[in-house]
């Protein structure tokens, strides 16, 4: 391990629970546990460090990002107050540019999914733009109604990103690309995705293309239970199916959320960040029985975008031991569970190790 380069991962603190799982997934990411060389640099986005800084702490995190490319992610508060810090995960989007948040729901040994789904279901959604950050205003017309209205932005490179990396990671995993946007009602709008949709699908013609406008994906995934799927989507839609989708598998606790920003042909990742799409839970801090699940799958598909066998293999074994130990009726309370959060990262931990033994025995 010592004659290979290491890389350096972007550690972002956050808040109440969100903190304690990210030590529990950064105890995973050991060098000593996972045999890769790492370091980690840690950048304080605790709502009282972004007060205190005014934000600049997000700055100087997406700076750092920029430069390693990497990122792992706790979760963190963001006030309600309009006068107060905003949301850092906008601002750090928009600092390093990222165009796609991927998130997967996957089914659960122990977990009763709804509608007998079963096979893994992506949702690749814009991650900027659309109905997020629109222009909006209110008037009255000359009959005295009173009307809002809205003026929503896409971009061509934001939409080649989505399409893109949606069937490269169909490409990769096995899957169809399903669904895509209304784009009969929408041409001039929402057509520009169809169109980098039909374009990325000729450039990976081993791939298959399943293009549906999204209300009929919404309704067909119910009836989609055996293979497994990459939805594209704008911001505004992807956001729902996330939800509805995740919800599918019957617990959020199985999946991680990716924030990806790309070169500027809008092909290759350049910045990957990783976190749990869940937040920071704050009846849960302290107990010992937040479930630490999200955090490590997360740390887990972190690792793909390493780009090295050593790495791939190590997030392999990550996945494979959180899934055997929850087959094992090894669970946190809200699996129906009795294992607190550190001792279920232990079994997670001793499990990794014991597979990566496995592994370089048999090399």
């Amino acid at each position: 391990m010592t004659d290979i380069p290491s890389r350096t991962i972007v550690v972002l603190d956050g808040d109440q629970t969100g903190q304690e799982l990210l030590l529990e997934a950064l105890r995973v990411l050991d060098p000593a546990v996972i045999r890769l060389p790492l370091a980690f640099v840690h950048f304080d986005l605790s709502l009282d460090n972004r007060r205190r800084t005014r934000n600049a702490v997000i700055q100087q995190a997406a700076e750092a990002l920029r430069r390693h490319g990497l990122g792992l992610k706790a979760a963190t508060i963001t006030p309600e107050e309009p006068d107060d810090v905003s949301s850092p995960n906008a601002i750090l989007r928009e600092a390093i540019d990222g165009k796609v948040i991927l998130r997967t729901g996957r089914r659960l040994p122990g977990v009763r999914p709804v509608g007998g789904v079963h096979a893994p279901i992506a949702v690749v959604r814009m991650a900027v733009g659309d109905a997020y950050g629109a222009r909006e205003w209110r008037k009255f017309d000359e009959d005295g109604d009173e009307i809002a209205q809205r003026i929503e932005r896409i971009s061509r490179k934001t939409c080649r990103a989505v399409a893109e990396f949606s069937f490269q990671h169909a490409e990769k995993t096995g899957a169809k690309v399903f669904g895509g946007p209304k784009y009969t009602v929408s041409p001039v709008y929402e057509g520009m995705l169809k169109e980098e949709l039909d374009a990325a699908a000729l450039r990976h013609p081993g791939v298959r293309y399943e293009p549906h406008l999204i209300d009929a994906t919404y309704a067909l995934l119910l009836q989609s239970a055996g293979e497994a799927l990459v939805i594209p989507a704008l911001n505004r839609d992807g956001d729902c199916l996330s939800d509805l989708v995740l919800q599918m598998y019957g617990s959020i606790a199985g999946s991680e959320s990716m924030v990806l920003a790309f070169d500027d042909d809008a092909i290759q990742v350049r910045v990957a960040v990783a976190e749990a799409p869940h937040g920071t839970a704050p009846a849960l801090q302290g107990k010992d029985i937040a479930n630490p699940m999200g955090m490590i799958l997360a740390a887990a598909a972190l690792l793909t975008y390493l780009g090295t066998p050593a790495a791939d293999r190590a997030s392999r074994a990550i996945y494979s031991a959180t899934f055997d130990a929850l087959a094992e009726g090894i669970a946190t309370p809200d699996l129906g569970g009795h294992t607190g959060t550190k001792g279920f990262t232990d079994e997670v931990i001793q499990r990794v190790a014991r597979k990566l033994d496995v592994r370089e025995t048999l090399a």
